[in-house]
């Protein structure tokens, strides 16, 4: 698959964080017009009636979400759980479903014209592999399952959007695409919305993501990361017979040590650029020589040119660390294999970008704040690629993402949702009756 990314790189960077705040003020406003035009489209009856059947049905919205989330989504597995948003949105009332050579959900709500395109998206993987027990419970008011926050609630939003548009009959003139993406975790590498825009796909114009985060969010940044697994070969042995033998497991020692410490020459300097050793694996036993040891490596910039930098001092103090290891007079050789297991783009549009400032003023409608944020979402792709993109949060309250505990709470959770739909329905246009 070859993507061709065109980055942008960051003007507007004021603070960074996990999820940074990009703008140089420090509360992002829209343009009057955008203002104007979100409360005319607001006011609008069809409009109007889906933000009303949103209310209504919301405890239905709850049971999807319930639902969907007792169906489990490893990564590389999302296949189950794709089947049963397939059929929830052919029953909500979506025109056509199908599902890609991927794995990805794509339910289409035609347009009057038809002669755009804008994605409505939420990924269907979890970050938990097989097994992991996503039994929903319920502690008063509050859900506590893995994943039901991230993002199977995203799921639920948008099933909650197709039917309000259905039973609002609300006709919009572009084609909207509902996805279910897979891939969007982890070693996924987002490679269900990259097959979105492999060379010689159905152009998109417009995408608008949801996952975690409060209703306000606006991420309209991609923190790009570059992933590897560093394996370290060789011939393997008994721990007294061979000793002397060259061992994986000291060489990657130097590895680290090598890398480590000219990572951080780099990053304590400059645009926030990261580096962590995430995983270490590899040896049969306490007493042998390992024949392979093994590590995972992430690194991430907010700076695109700057991921590139820390990317060739990870591959120069691998290749250093080996050679200088190798010298020690032990007997034979290791050998190593670079292999990349992450490739996430950087890339910003600018808060004048037409999309960005819908989503600030329909943040501003909803008398939430509106935060412009950086993040590795499924919109790093398009946004590396220049096409329109932000990813929004999933609105009410929640906590605990990626882990046993997650938690979400159903407080004022129908404003993310009427918000999402009045965004998209922005993008897309309101054929009036």
């Amino acid at each position: 698959m070859k993507l061709n990314y065109v980055y942008h790189l960051p003007t507007l960077i004021a603070m960074v964080f996990s999820f940074s705040v990009i703008t140089a003020q420090e509360v992002p406003q829209a343009d009057k017009s955008y203002v104007k035009e979100i409360k005319k489209l607001s006011s609008q009856k069809q409009i109007k009636n889906a933000f009303k059947i949103l209310d209504e049905i919301d405890e239905q919205t709850t049971e999807d979400l319930i639902a969907l989330t007792e169906i489990e989504a490893p990564p590389f597995k999302e296949t189950k759980r794709a089947v049963a948003f397939k059929a929830m949105l052919d029953k909500a009332g979506i025109d056509k479903s199908w599902i890609d050579e991927v794995g990805n959900v794509i339910g289409l709500k035609k347009g009057t014209e038809g002669n755009r395109v804008v994605v409505l998206d939420a990924h269907l993987d979890t970050v938990f592999p097989e097994g992991t027990d996503v039994t929903v419970q319920q502690k008063g008011d509050t859900l506590y399952a893995p994943g039901i926050g991230d993002d199977t609630r995203g799921l639920a939003m948008l099933l909650a959007i197709a039917k309000a548009m259905k039973q609002a009959e609300i006709k919009p003139k572009a084609d909207i695409w509902f996805v279910g993406s897979v891939g969007e975790e982890g070693l996924g590498d987002l490679r269900g919305v990259k097959h979105f825009f492999r060379e010689g796909a159905p152009k998109i114009d417009s995408w608008v993501a949801i996952d975690g985060g409060s209703a306000g969010r606006v991420n309209n940044a991609g923190l790009g990361s570059t992933r590897y697994k560093a394996v370290f070969k060789g011939k393997g042995g008994h721990s007294w017979g061979a000793f002397g033998l060259a061992n994986p497991h000291h060489a990657l020692g130097y590895a680290i040590t090598h890398f480590t410490k000219e990572a951080k020459k780099y990053t304590d300097e400059g645009p926030k650029t990261s580096f962590n050793i995430g995983r270490i694996g590899g040896g049969t036993s306490v007493n042998s020589i390992p024949f392979e040891s093994w590590m995972e490596v992430d690194m991430r910039s907010v700076d695109a040119s700057r991921l590139v930098m820390i990317d060739s001092i990870f591959k120069a103090s691998m290749n250093a660390a080996v050679a200088e290891y190798n010298k020690t007079g032990i007997n034979d050789k290791i050998e190593l294999e670079l292999i990349k297991i992450g490739d996430r783009p950087s890339g910003e549009l600018p808060i004048s970008t037409t999309l960005v400032q819908r989503a600030i003023a329909a943040t501003t409608f909803f008398d939430e704040q509106p935060r412009l944020t950086r993040g590795s979402t499924n919109g790093n792709i398009p946004i590396a690629l220049g096409i329109p993109a932000v990813t929004l949060g999933r609105g009410g309250k929640g906590g605990g993402a990626h882990s046993l505990g997650e938690w979400w709470m159903n407080t004022d959770g129908t404003k993310a949702i009427k918000m999402a739909l009045l965004i998209t329905m922005a993008e897309a246009g309101l054929k009036l009756r």
